[in-house]
């Protein structure tokens, strides 16, 4: 497409056209008047020679003396420089300054004589093919009666007189060749100033162009009133102060969309639920960072691309699909596969609209609930595990009991054994109701921020945890070795936090061989800025499988339920350890291979003494 010219070029053409078809005109006029002028003199002049000759004319006409008109009329054209011709009536030449009147035809018709016949004074400008020039003809009418006849008296005879006009056509030429020349100087100066006008008159539309432009690239920081108001007109200069006051309005508007677009965004990003937006053709429109989360992909990356590549299971493929086609919400709950198992999303389809009520696509809001649904399996699990371990003792003491009134009681030795299991599973059950209330204590006091935490060394609590488990390690003939520096000083509740290590050890202790050994190590980093101290505690027992792990701190959770309850465990000492280090404001991990035993962690805060 031809780049259209500037303003400047079409200004200034336009009045250089109209200045020049404005001097020609009046050049033209101006010449053609003063020739008229110069002409209407000459007939004018014409005329008062023809009046000037007339009475000797008419002397000679009624004296019928021809010749002595004819010498008349050569004498007086040469010494007035005018042609003199005298017509008859019939308009035969009877005399002529300048040729034979002999050889010269009837002038009757020419236009000057037939006004002159008429009684009129005859004039008339044209080509004489006598004399080979153009001239100037006045005739004036003749009676011998007594003068140059008015109107109504019989015309005798025409008096005529002529010039030529070619003197006087030079002098037109010359005259026109000067305004030619004075046009062409005021041509020039008059271009020059429509050049500065249409430059004034262009420069500020100009600079409004190029702030406009700033102003479409979204740059509100200039403006056009500065630039224009010294040189433009009232027009312009209203249209740029109107121009800035858009500008103004319109920064104003797209900040605050800007803003409220930042805020939607930070929003959105920051939503735990995923939220997904779909158009009409399937295609992603926009992706939160939960989703992506979700979906293992990239939130920028995503966008645009069709939702089966993102989305790729195909229940919730089917749901985007079924709102699409019927307008219809949709609320289900979908489970996606992921490395860490079955992830539940509460999911929420439903149309989507633009700002006057089209449908556009749909907008997906998924909840992850599968901590909820989580909780609530772990909720399920410990009534179960409850039950059934407050259920085994008591069904154990209620058959022993019965067995007794049956009459056991007379039979010393077998009421002693029943009587001895009874205390075991009694002893049991108040160990079982113990732990809970130890448990139910801690998270109260960790609730209520009742638990007392100071600044205190840590060996004394692992030499006395030690102690408390040596006679078991003892009879279990398994060797505990501890490796703790004296100078590591941990923040913490004494008590609390002895019975956690308690609780590891016997652990390691009851599940560890004859012979082996159980170690317990104290591990501080002395340039770790978050001051963390690690208390391991590591056997070479029997070991734990990958799949308890994520469980392994639950209420009654046992990896293998069997030989836990054999070897008299509650099921509820690794959940005391959570909960004691949480109170800590610390953590607890675990390591183990089936068959090569475990490593519990627990992290504190704390530090090594300089």
């Amino acid at each position: 497409m031809k780049k259209p010219p500037r303003l400047v070029w079409q200004i200034f053409p336009a009045n250089i056209l109209t200045l020049l078809v404005a001097i020609v005109a009046v050049c033209w006029y101006g010449a053609a008047a003063l020739q008229e002028f110069h002409l209407h003199e000459k007939e004018e002049d014409l005329e008062a020679r023809a009046n000037l000759l007339a009475f000797k004319v008419k002397e000679y006409l009624q004296g019928d003396r021809i010749v002595g008109l004819r010498e008349y009329c050569v004498r007086a054209g040469r010494s007035s420089g005018t042609r003199i011709t005298v017509i008859d009536a019939e308009g035969e030449v009877l005399a002529d300054s300048d040729e034979n009147p002999e050889v010269m035809e009837n002038h009757r018709h020419r236009i000057e004589m037939a006004q002159a016949f008429a009684g009129a004074i005859g004039k008339s400008r044209r080509f004489s093919h006598t004399v080979g020039e153009n001239l100037v003809y006045v005739a004036i009418p003749l009676t011998l009666g007594g003068g140059p006849a008015e109107a109504g008296p019989q015309i005798d005879a025409v008096l005529r007189t002529s010039v030529s006009v070619a003197s006087m056509e030079k002098t037109i030429q010359h005259i026109r060749l000067r305004i030619l020349y004075g046009s062409f100087a005021i041509m020039l100066l008059a271009g020059a100033f429509a050049l500065f006008v249409s430059r004034n008159i262009s420069k500020p539309l100009e600079q409004m162009t190029r702030t406009a432009g700033q102003f479409s690239r979204g740059d509100f920081s200039d403006r056009m009133l500065p630039h224009v108001k010294k040189s433009a007109s009232l027009e312009v200069i209203t249209l740029a102060g109107s121009m800035d006051r858009m500008a103004e309005i319109l920064d104003e508007k797209i900040q605050a969309i800007i803003t409220q677009r930042n805020q939607l965004e930070a929003v959105f990003s920051s939503m735990v639920e995923a939220v997904i937006a779909i158009d009409t053709e399937e295609r992603l429109i926009s992706i939160n960072d939960a989703a992506a989360t979700f979906f293992a992909v990239e939130a920028q990356a995503a966008k645009g691309r069709i939702v089966q590549q993102v989305v790729r299971n195909v229940h919730l493929q089917q749901k985007i699909s079924h709102t699409l086609t019927t307008k219809e919400a949709v609320v289900d709950e979908i489970v996606l596969q992921d490395g860490n198992g079955d992830r539940f999303l509460q999911t929420n389809v439903v149309p989507l609209s633009n700002g006057v009520g089209e449908n556009v696509g749909v907008l997906v809001v998924m909840n992850d609930v599968t901590k909820m649904r989580r909780l609530e399996r772990v909720r399920r699990d410990f009534v179960a595990n409850v039950s059934h371990e407050l259920r085994t003792p008591i069904t154990s003491i209620r058959g022993y009991v019965e067995t007794l009134l049956d009459g056991t009681l007379d039979y010393r030795e077998d009421a002693v054994k029943f009587l001895e299991i009874i205390l075991r599973q009694s002893v049991r059950l108040s160990t079982i109701i113990d732990d809970l209330l130890a448990l139910s204590r801690i998270e109260e006091d960790s609730r209520q921020g009742t638990i007392i935490l100071r600044q205190e060394v840590l060996l004394p609590v692992i030499e006395a945890a030690v102690q408390i488990c040596q006679l078991k390690a003892d009879q279990a003939g398994v060797a505990v070795a501890v490796e703790c520096p004296e100078d590591i000083v941990v923040r913490m509740n004494p008590t609390l936090l002895e019975q956690a290590v308690v609780n590891l050890l016997a652990n390691a202790i009851t599940y560890s061989k004859k012979g082996e050994q159980v170690t317990i190590r104290v591990e501080a980093d002395k340039n770790d800025p978050e001051g963390q101290v690690r208390i391991i505690v590591r056997d070479t027992g029997c070991g734990i499988a990958k799949e308890h792990l994520p469980r392994l701190f639950e209420r009654f959770y046992r990896s293998d339920k069997a030989r836990s309850r054999t070897l008299g465990g509650t099921g509820l000492g690794l959940s005391i350890v959570r909960h004691i280090v949480q109170a800590h404001e610390g953590s607890v991990d675990v390591r183990s291979v089936l068959g090569q035993g475990s490593e519990f962690t627990l992290i504190v805060k704390g530090r090594q003494a300089h």
